[in-house]
């Protein structure tokens, strides 16, 4: 559980820990040293517009006021974590006259890199994560006390000396010198396997009572309002998710949201929390019986491989001299085909018992959330928290839990060859003689094509016993050249992406197996589309997108479930010609960053379009955008994007450029110039946007490229 304790900047404990709009946990004085102060709020404060609450209101700075500026992180948390240095005021910065306005503040969150506006309180805006500061505090004192009980079992002092290690074989607590001294690293003790002295059973995970009694409930004072100090929380706005008070109700702020009785939904959502942790539960309880079975494997895979050995000296020594120096090599084989399946089990035993430890250490930590008696505080926490167990159990997959390789040994070895074929001799393995597979079947009725897409598919004859174990699928140029393989696997059906509009296309397939290459299939003629113009139809690929992704409207509309960027593409991918598209923003809220643009079919799908090498994109909020390829950010240009706007994408590949237009008007210059290649349409967005794409549209009067003469 500790790791759930901890500050992901300083890699400490958390000390006054406050919960940041994306539902992560960062120390108070962790978040004024990771906020960024602008020039603005320098001027500011040195004009007298804030002295005690300096740390408390700085505010972004970068090239291009936004969270994806042009900044270069250069800090890094001992927990790993990329965190945004301080950046010092310009110098020459004039100060503003008295009296001037607060200067806009921002943090940034240091796990999900998110940017969170700061109002006039700035950071004590942030809501204090009361149940994870009571969690903290208890753990420290179970430490200490498991810190202090546990003494070394060997000194002659007075009292004893703290226990610096445990010897799991001898079963002795020992300190640095009587380790040194009683129990060396060499001779008998060199394989003794020394670990840290156990937990005291009153500390966090020892199984104590974790001390949660009093304190979380009378003894603590009830949480008041962080806009009304005078009022307690009273209520829960499910809207906001968010404990409200009486107070905050009259004003109107959230008259119109859905509001439910805080005892109430304090309940709901604690049921919802125990039965997730049923689940990881369950599986815990899984894995913990699969590393046994898995230790078990390894004995059994150590006696067998012995015992093979064994049985091959046997063999071998039956033989004549010139066996002999054949025996060496299939003892070698034998010991690494041991180590090959030791090293399987081991690597599976490391990853389950990582996984594992994740998993109870995230049980340990919910189960003393789940103590708490503080209605508010829990759920400040409980939505986030509920996502990670579910979001956990789904880890446990159907095949995580089986062992990859088996404690046989699938060697055969043939003792009877003649003395001249003992040179010869070696491991064979027992099949049955196969021939190669027949004509795979082309289904027409499932062949065809969609702009400049092409769809195959296929099947084997019936009654046909030969094994196969892929296909290969041959398309030639479009143009009567030679054929080329485009897919090599299992699948039966497959849709080649990035062909010629307008074009010809050949295609057949043929099956192969161990005894080698069937025939080839009958040759299927495809014709894709005119697209020239760029009059393509297209929607939203489901297959390609990110999880988080979710699709409505016949694929023609998307939004997404996460707070952070996922990327969606085309079904159309364009090499050549004119294309043009469009989208419309249907919802817009808490201005986002949603990108649009062009990506290959690798592109990188959990994170903001334009940030890999493999994407071009037009990033825009709601005052400005930025033209982003390689998280290299140009082009600032006023004018950013609302509720019922339009952006359109122009992708002119015959001069190899790409533009963008918001509400019918060029955003900037084009964006990108020498663009070469296949390219899909492509979107990121998070789940305060909501897009529809729009195509087969002819391109713009104002922006048609004249059409090239006929030769």
């Amino acid at each position: 559980m500790e790791e759930e304790l901890k500050c992901p900047v300083c890699g400490s404990l958390f000390r006054e820990p406050i919960i940041l709009p994306c539902s992560h946990n960062v120390c108070l004085p962790c978040a004024r040293t990771i906020a960024v102060q602008t020039p603005e709020s320098e001027q500011h404060l040195a004009a007298g517009g804030g002295g005690g609450d300096h740390a408390d209101k700085l505010s972004l700075h970068s090239e291009t006021d936004s969270g994806y500026g042009s900044y270069t992180p250069s800090l890094k948390s001992p927990n790993g974590v990329r965190v945004l240095p301080l950046v010092p005021a310009p110098p020459g910065a004039a100060a503003a006259p008295r009296g001037a306005g607060p200067a806009s503040s921002s943090l940034t969150c240091p796990q999900c890199h998110r940017s969170a506006s700061l109002d006039q309180r700035g950071l004590r805006g942030f809501q204090r994560n009361r149940l994870l500061e009571a969690i903290v505090q208890r753990y420290q004192q179970g430490r200490a006390a498991a810190a202090a009980a546990a003494k070394c079992q060997l000194c002659d002092r007075s009292p004893p000396e703290p226990a610096a290690v445990l010897c799991e074989q001898c079963e002795v607590l020992y300190c640095s010198a009587c380790q040194l001294r009683c129990h060396p690293a060499r001779g008998p003790f060199a394989k003794h396997r020394l670990a840290p002295p156990p937990a005291h059973p009153g500390a966090p995970g020892g199984g104590g009572d974790g001390g949660g009694g009093k304190g979380a409930g009378g003894g603590r004072k009830l949480p008041t309002c962080a806009e009304h100090d005078l009022e307690n929380y009273s209520m829960y706005c499910v809207s906001c998710r968010s404990p409200v008070c009486y107070q905050c109700l009259e004003e109107g702020k959230h008259s119109k949201h859905d509001v439910k009785a805080l005892g109430a939904m304090w309940k709901q959502h604690k049921a919802q929390l125990s039965q997730a942790l049923n689940g990881v539960s369950d599986k815990a309880k899984e894995a913990k019986e699969f590393l046994v079975q898995l230790k078990n494997l390894l004995q059994q895979i150590q006696e067998n491989g012995l015992d093979y050995e064994a049985c091959l000296v046997a063999q071998c020594d039956a033989l004549v001299d010139a066996l002999t120096r054949q025996k060496a090599k299939l003892l070698t084989k034998v010991t690494k085909e041991r180590e090959h399946k030791l090293k399987v089990v081991w690597d599976q035993i490391n990853h389950c018992t990582l996984k594992l430890r994740q998993s109870t250490g995230l049980m340990e930590y919910c189960l003393e959330v789940i103590k708490e008696n503080d209605p508010s505080g829990f759920l400040q926490i409980s939505d986030a928290l509920i996502k990670r167990v579910q979001v956990s159990q789904e880890q446990w997959v159907k095949g995580a839990l089986e062992p990859k390789v088996s404690a046989e040994f699938d060697l055969t070895l043939d003792s009877e060859p003649l003395l001249q074929s003992i040179h010869q001799l070696d491991f064979i393995q027992m099949k049955f003689p196969v021939s190669v597979p027949p004509v795979p079947l082309l289904q027409l009725e499932k062949c065809c094509t969609r702009n400049n897409s092409v769809t195959l598919a296929w099947r084997m004859p019936p009654l046909s016993h030969n094994p196969v174990e892929g296909y290969i699928l041959e398309l030639d140029d479009g143009d009567g050249g030679q054929f080329r393989e485009v897919y090599v696997g299992k699948e039966t059906l497959c849709t080649i992406d990035g062909l010629h509009f307008n074009s010809t296309y050949n295609a057949r397939v043929k099956a192969f197996n161990s005894s080698g290459v069937g025939p080839y299939s009958k040759t299927v003629i495809l014709q894709t589309s005119d697209g020239e113009l760029g009059v393509a139809w297209f929607t939203f690929d489901p297959s390609s997108a990110h999880r988080d992704i979710v699709l409505s409207n016949d694929n023609q509309t998307a939004t997404c479930n996460s707070y952070d960027d996922r990327v969606v593409l085309g079904t159309a991918a364009f090499s050549k010609g004119v294309h043009y598209w469009e989208l419309h923003v249907d919802r817009y809220d808490n201005h986002p960053d949603p990108a649009f643009g062009i990506a290959r079919i690798n592109v990188v799908k959990d994170m903001m379009l334009g940030k890999d090498d493999k994407a071009w994109a037009m990033y825009v909020d709601n005052n400005r955008s930025w033209f982003m390829h390689c998280n290299s950010h140009t082009n600032r240009t006023e004018g950013g994007v609302s509720k019922g706007a339009t952006v359109g994408v122009l992708l002119d590949l015959n001069k190899h450029n790409l533009t963008f237009y918001i509400n019918g008007q060029q955003q900037g210059p084009p964006a990108f110039e020498n663009i070469e290649g296949v390219f899909m349409p492509a979107l990121s967005l998070n789940r305060n946007v909501q897009v529809t794409l729009h195509t087969g549209l002819e391109v713009p009067q104002s922006i048609k490229q004249p059409k090239l003469p006929n030769n």
